[in-house]
């Protein structure tokens, strides 16, 4: 048999957890291929690429879609459990299909269904196969996102401090400086939550607070003055206020309109921009090399 589409697995995920117990990503696939009799053959297909089995992708779609909808959750890092809505899933006896899905309000929130039925059935005529795949692309980016920002507000407040930092260090901040960054102590901090030195005596430092608040709240100016406070107090001029929520309009302006000290905001949506961007907290899966016809090639006689 061909191996079935990502969204054939909702039901077969849900079972393989039905349980209740966590559950480890292999777990799951095991119990999922013995329960709809998927053979090694088909296990072993491969995606076009060559990197990753058809099989072991369409399941990691499953579980993510899953996710969205609020059916199965993963209280640890790799582990996975299903919820009481999920449970409510299988004991309906309904189709847990996209349409099912879409009965979330997360969901619904994560992928328009019908804007994608849509886009499928027009993408022939009105998109060139490269629009197509930039498209594809930025699915996969703005899920990428979703799946970093909730493994974010898993972190502790400490742990989330260090994030920061290392998305710093990363991005070539304090580059070839020992000890170029650290995180503050919680207690008397100051307001700084971090710090990185951009030059090896210590003459221009980066001072951060880093907020890790939901998602869906707001971080309005007076928050952004408190921070200014604190700047003024350690005699600093460059300040990073980052944060897992988004800002005020009140706040930005405020921000851009600074003098003496620069401010820069980075909120929830441009934190994970920048870790997919760097390679912070994800590693790179497939790398695809799209290629064009060499004109000059061809224009000279061979």
């Amino acid at each position: 048999m061909a191996v079935p589409k990502y969204f054939e697995f909702f039901e077969g995920f849900l079972h393989a957890l039905e349980d209740g117990a966590l559950h480890s990503a292999k777990e799951v696939r095991e119990i999922i291929a013995a329960n709809m009799n998927i053979s090694d053959a088909d296990r072993a297909e491969m995606l076009p690429s060559g990197k990753q089995s058809t099989f072991n992708n369409r399941v990691g779609w499953a579980r993510v879609y899953l996710d969205k909808a609020g059916l199965i959750e993963t209280p640890q890092r790799g582990k996975y459990r299903i919820t009481e809505q999920g449970k409510k899933a299988l004991a309906s006896g309904k189709t847990i299909d996209l349409e099912y899905l879409e009965k979330s309000d997360t969901f619904r929130s994560f992928v328009s269904i019908k804007e994608k039925e849509t886009k499928s059935r027009t993408e022939e005529k009105n998109e060139s196969p490269t629009e197509i795949l930039e498209a594809t692309y930025q699915e996969i980016t703005d899920t990428l996102a979703g799946q970093i920002m909730d493994e974010i507000m898993k972190l502790s407040s400490s742990g989330f401090e260090n994030l920061v930092v290392k998305m710093l260090l990363g991005m070539g901040y304090g580059s070839g400086i020992e000890g170029a960054g650290s995180v503050t102590k919680q207690t008397n901090d100051g307001g700084i939550d971090g710090i990185i030195k951009e030059d090896q005596l210590g003459f221009s430092n980066i001072y951060i607070q880093a907020k890790q608040w939901a998602p869906d709240q707001t971080v309005s100016r007076p928050e952004i003055q408190k921070f200014v406070g604190a700047l003024t107090g350690q005699q600093a001029q460059k300040g990073l206020f980052i944060t897992t929520a988004r800002f005020s309009d009140g706040a930005i302006q405020y921000a851009d309109t600074l003098l003496g000290v620069k401010v820069v905001l980075i909120d929830g949506e441009k934190l994970t921009k920048l870790m997919i961007k760097h390679n912070i907290g994800v590693s790179v899966e497939h790398t695809y090399e799209i290629k064009r016809i060499d004109s000059d090639f061809f224009a000279d006689e061979l």
